[in-house]
């Protein structure tokens, strides 16, 4: 892809907490780009390590945008970052993510000529907090592409969060990300889709994901509530209950062995209709250990 000014600027925003040990490398992977517009822009959202002096290091060499702010949560950081980024495309990524050099050249070609698709992902890597490949945590997935249902009911396997390339007039038609939600992924999804766009996943591994201690993921209460809260706004959708119930079962299984009190919770949120297989293997580990 040659440099041109004709090319749409991508606007990639990385908002930093705490991540001091990680937020380098998340920054040089984003230099690395082979992919010739982008426009960079760093918030640390009140970080209480070094992360910022560490930022402020590699602004002095690259000179991208920098901002250290108070604490003000990812959804709002977002949404203040994108009001002032200049690109028709927006790349939020994780200050614990790497992006692989031809990221962004293999997404904006892509979307290019496509406006129906109002994000753009692709496959990822595992690594460990050593940067360490986890191997066996991947493997080869193939392209597809996501409407509202397919989200909704996950149907189809969904979109790697550090891939996400976002159509600025899609974030936009939807008001940016729900600062309510915690966890800003899924609900930007399906109010996107539902918005009549779709999600193309493409086959190509475009980013590696980091795996470590402080993952929002390994909070499962938290996860597990914010992701209920995020359904709950689709209530109409016929398939909500069968939603929320498989979404349910699936961390039941998963919490049963090792965090009984919420797997206790859990059963308790379960209608009786809607136990099946996982229900029973949960109700084993509870009582067996």
């Amino acid at each position: 892809m040659s440099d041109s000014k004709d090319l749409p600027l991508v606007s990639v925003i990385i908002s930093s907490y705490n991540h001091a040990d990680y937020i380098e490398a998340s920054i040089e992977s984003v230099l690395a780009q082979t992919y010739p517009r982008v426009e960079l822009l760093v918030v640390d959202d009140g970080s209480r390590d070094d992360s910022v002096a560490r930022i402020r290091r590699l602004q002095e060499v690259h000179g991208f945008n920098f901002v250290a702010q108070e604490n003000k949560g990812l959804s709002r950081t977002l949404n203040e970052t994108i009001a002032r980024s200049r690109g028709s495309l927006i790349a939020p990524l994780g200050s614990d993510d790497i992006m692989l050099p031809e990221r962004l050249a293999i997404q904006v070609a892509y979307m290019d000529g496509k406006p129906e698709v109002g994000i753009c992902a692709g496959n990822i890597e595992h690594i460990d907090g050593q940067g360490h490949a986890l191997a066996k945590r991947d493997r080869a997935r193939s392209f597809r592409r996501l409407d509202f249902d397919d989200v909704f009911t996950s149907s189809k396997e969904g979109a790697p969060a550090p891939t996400l390339l976002f159509r600025r007039e899609a974030l936009e038609a939807v008001g940016g990300f729900d600062p309510s939600i915690r966890l800003e992924d899924l609900l930007v999804e399906l109010n996107i889709t539902r918005a009549g766009y779709f999600i193309d996943v493409l086959p190509d591994v475009l980013a590696k994901y980091r795996m470590h201690g402080a993952n929002t993921y390994k909070n499962r209460r938290f996860m597990i509530e914010t992701v209920m809260q995020t359904y709950a706004r689709f209530a109409d959708h016929p398939a909500y209950p069968e939603v929320c119930a498989r979404f349910i079962n699936s961390m039941l299984l998963k919490c049963a062995r090792d965090d009984k009190a919420l797997a206790r919770d859990l059963l308790c949120q379960l209608p009786l209709r809607y136990w099946n297989g996982k229900t029973l293997r949960a109700l084993v580990r509870l009582v067996l250990g």
